[in-house]
C-alpha cells in the first residue's frame, strides 16, 4: 500500500470540484424540460366568446342528433304498430277459407250433423292458433266469485247452498293473453 500524503489529498479534493463542474457542465448541455416549456409559444386560450360558439356547436349537433333518433323511433314505432297484425292476419286467412267453404257447403247440404262437425273443427283450428299466441280461456264455472277476473252481471238465488257466492252460469267467457286479462268473463252469481 502506497501512503498518501496530506499533499495528495489536498490535489485530490482540489480535482474532484473541478469533475463535478464538468459533470454540472455536461448537464446544463442538454436541455431542461422545465427550458423547453417555458420557451414554447403558448397556445392562447380561448376566450369566452369562442368557447360560448363552441358549446353552441356541440348544443346544436347533440339537439339534431337527438332529433334524428327522435323522428327514426316515431316512424319505426308505427311501422310496428301498421305490421304488429300482420302475422296473426296471415295465420287467420285459412282460416277464413275455412269459413267460406262451409258456407257454400251449408247451402247445398241438409245434413245437420255434417254442418256441426264442420263449424267444430274450424272452431278448433281458430281457438288452437289463439292459444298458439298465448291467449287461454278463464275457467269460471263453480268457481268462487273474483272481481279482479269476473264481471258480475246478475245475481240470481243459488239452486244449492253449497253454490252461494259462487258463478253459477257464464254468459261471456274471459281470456288471458300471456297469463295477463285480456278480457274479464261475464257471469251470473248465486246468492
Amino acid at each position: 500500500m502506497s501512503k498518501t500524503t496530506k499533499k495528495d489529498l489536498k490535489e485530490e479534493t482540489l480535482k474532484q470540484p473541478e469533475m463535478v463542474n464538468e459533470e454540472s457542465q455536461e448537464n446544463s448541455a442538454i436541455p431542461d424540460s422545465t427550458d423547453e416549456k417555458a420557451e414554447e409559444p403558448k397556445a392562447a386560450e380561448p376566450t369566452v366568446e369562442e368557447e360560448l360558439v363552441i358549446y353552441k356547436d356541440k348544443h346544436l349537433r347533440m339537439y339534431s342528433e337527438f332529433e334524428n333518433f327522435r323522428r327514426r323511433s316515431a316512424k319505426e314505432r308505427i311501422e310496428l304498430i301498421q305490421n304488429a297484425g300482420k302475422e296473426i292476419i296471415n295465420s287467420l286467412l285459412p282460416i277464413l277459407d275455412d269459413f267460406d267453404r262451409a258456407k257454400v257447403a251449408n247451402e247445398k247440404s241438409e245434413d245437420v250433423v255434417a254442418i256441426k262437425e264442420g263449424m267444430n273443427l274450424i272452431h278448433n283450428k281458430i281457438f288452437n292458433l289463439l292459444s298458439q299466441q298465448g291467449l287461454n280461456e278463464m275457467k269460471a264455472q263453480g268457481k268462487e266469485f273474483n272481481s279482479d277476473e269476473y264481471e258480475a252481471i246478475a245475481k240470481i238465488p243459488a239452486p244449492t247452498k253449497d253454490l252461494k257466492g259462487k258463478v253459477i252460469d257464464v254468459t261471456e267467457k274471459g281470456y288471458y293473453l300471456n297469463s295477463k286479462i285480456l278480457r274479464h268473463a261475464k257471469v251470473v252469481i248465486g246468492e
